[in-house]
């Protein structure tokens, strides 16, 4: 159970950088400055500064975030925000001053940027920071200068803001964005996730899939393959002339199929030797609860596979295209899944698992290899995407949400709603966490 929660851990990891990656990467380009950049929760256990951003992995673990300059959409900052900022501005300073190797052994932040400021009283910002000091830098240096204290500085700044300093913040802040940039932020993690589906399977097919052999394993009684006469060890060659390499071409055909009688050639062994046969099998409709515990009527002959298999390997292009199918494919499923539940045709206990669930699978996937890892990653990936874009608050599609009400009526809607709003989001979400994990339990318990 321990290796389970690793793997599950790992993938969770692997998950959540990619999300927030997508969030990251979105906000530097539009240009809104990222103060925070975290895998997991506080207490904070490791981090590091690299550039304007503090890179950290938090002690508690499944999730993380990315904290951006600025709180509350539509309003100017508070003084509060105006000392983060301030704060951050002078860790640019002394981050500068450090890759230019003015400060070699940092002392603290208000001792090393009094030291800076002092320097820059006698020689050039260029020379200390291997740069010319930015406009909101040269103003807390030269308020460093007149007061005794660096909170005292800080605080005069933030209490009575020069214009060029609001000027300064609004443009590197989330919240005063334009409607368009904001919401690209927000959408860039949920599509980072389904991104990463076909990325990940491009590699799992040029490494190597392990691929289900045309070849009967059972025959169920009563149904048309058995009346038929296929036999458990035939190898299907071609379905109505139509070569089949794989269990899952040969299914395909099968449940694709309009109910006509379908035509199969065959090998099988006989006496010690290899004949071939064709045999015509006619489909009847029957009703299959699919691995999303959606309810699908299909046309089947009654038959499963042997479990004999090869390792499939793909070329560049090849996998691509394959890859690009398969996520159109899981996704496709996955939304219809959704859907079942909420229309109430798919119950919920079947349909939704929770953590141990998730960690009882991804062990059994990684003792199974690589490529059945992967898939697991791949398929969390995308229902990580597809729930984050769910207008619940809380949720990315909840500040979309937002965002559409914004857009409507011209103006961000009012903080108290917006706080009630995300309050029942936490409240549905907690709900939602109990419940899958009494799922899970019950279901260990009933076997």
């Amino acid at each position: 159970m321990v290796a389970s929660i690793l793997y599950a851990a790992l993938v969770f990891a692997v998950l959540v950088i990619v999300h927030e990656a997508g969030h990251f990467a979105m906000a530097k380009k539009v240009g809104v400055r990222v103060l925070r950049f975290s895998i997991g929760y506080p207490p904070r256990i490791f981090g590091f500064r690299r550039g304007e951003t503090e890179y950290s992995i938090g002690a508690t673990p499944f999730g993380g975030y990315v904290r951006m300059l600025g709180d509350e959409v539509g309003e100017d900052p508070k003084a509060e925000e105006l000392t983060t900022y301030l704060h951050e501005i002078g860790l640019d300073i002394i981050t500068a001053a450090r890759e230019h190797k003015t400060l070699i052994r940092p002392s603290g932040f208000d001792e090393d940027l009094a030291v800076l400021a002092d320097r820059m009283g006698a020689a050039s910002p260029a020379s200390i920071i291997g740069r010319e000091l930015k406009t909101d830098e040269a103003l807390l240096i030269n308020e460093v200068r007149r007061q005794p204290k660096i909170e005292d500085a800080i605080k005069a700044l933030a209490d009575n803001p020069p214009a060029v300093l609001i000027e300064s913040f609004r443009k590197r802040a989330f919240p005063t964005q334009s409607l368009g940039k904001r919401v690209l932020i927000v959408l860039a993690g949920p599509l980072a996730n389904i991104a990463f589906a076909p990325l990940l399977l491009t590699l799992v097919f040029m490494i190597g899939v392990p691929t289900l052999l045309p070849v009967v394993g059972k025959a169920t009684k009563d149904l048309p393959a058995a009346k038929a006469g296929l036999q458990i060890g035939d190898r299907i060659l071609a379905v109505n002339d139509r070569p089949v390499e794989t269990w899952a071409d040969f299914s395909t055909t099968i449940k694709g199929g309009d109910g006509s009688p379908i035509k199969l050639e065959v090998s099988r062994q006989t006496g010690g030797k290899t004949v071939r046969q064709t045999i015509v099998i006619k489909p009847t409709r029957l009703d299959q609860k699919t691995i999303y515990g959606t309810n699908a009527t299909t046309w089947v002959i009654g038959v499963q596979p042997s479990g004999a298999e090869i390792v499939k390997h793909f070329g560049p292009f090849g996998a691509v295209k394959q890859a690009c199918s398969t996520s159109v494919e899981l996704t496709t499923q996955m939304v219809v899944g959704i859907a079942s539940i909420f229309a109430g045709s798919v119950p919920v206990r079947d349909a939704l698992g929770g953590p141990i669930m998730i960690a009882q699978m991804a062990g059994r996937e990684a003792h199974q290899g690589f490529s059945n890892l992967a898939m697991f990653t791949v398929m969390l990936s995308l229902e990580l995407g597809i729930i984050n874009l769910l207008p619940v608050p809380l949720l990315d599609g909840g500040h979309l949400l937002f965002f559409v009400f914004e857009g409507i009526r011209g103006e961000p809607l009012e903080l108290r709603y917006r706080e009630m709003m995300l309050q029942v989001g936490l409240f549905l979400l907690v709900a939602l966490m109990a419940f899958v994990i009494f799922n899970d339990i019950s279901r260990i318990v009933q076997g």
